[in-house]
């Protein structure tokens, strides 16, 4: 199965309204960056065990550790979660910088460091999401 496939089942595996969020927000991010690579994590390890909800992922991002060793992975992260749905926002290197920026404005979200969480968009200013994934797309073009 290719990752677009991944990625569909994903979405149309989850119940609604949470499959009509996920699948606006797919829409949404490939609109802001139509090129970007896509990624699907299954949430899984090397051994076959869940550590995380599955990801789906946008754009490419190299993170650099302290030891000099380097991985890609993705800028923009979209998973379903037991309460909502998280988009992370990878590679901006200041932590405070997304609640300070969105979390006033977002609606009834969580924001944090690199993670926007919310119950459905109903409740959250699309907009403001919007500006929060392009300036997460932004911060590595200007690296």
């Amino acid at each position: 199965m290719n990752v677009l496939q991944q990625i569909r089942e994903y979405i149309t595996g989850q119940p609604e309204p949470k499959r009509g969020d996920m699948q606006e927000l797919h829409r949404m991010i490939q609109e802001i960056m139509p090129e970007s690579q896509l990624w699907f994590l299954d949430g899984k390890d090397s051994e076959g065990k869940t550590v995380s909800n599955p990801n789906i992922g946008y754009g490419l991002y190299t993170i650099k550790y302290a030891d000099g060793k380097t991985k890609e992975f993705y800028q923009i992260g979209l998973s379903a979660n037991t309460s909502g749905i998280s988009v992370y926002i990878l590679g901006i290197d200041d932590k405070k910088y997304l609640a300070e920026t969105y979390g006033k404005q977002i609606g009834k979200a969580s924001v944090t460091g690199y993670c926007i969480k919310f119950k459905a968009l109903k409740d959250i200013n699309r907009d403001i999401l919007e500006a929060a994934i392009r300036d997460g797309f932004q911060a590595q073009i200007v690296q």
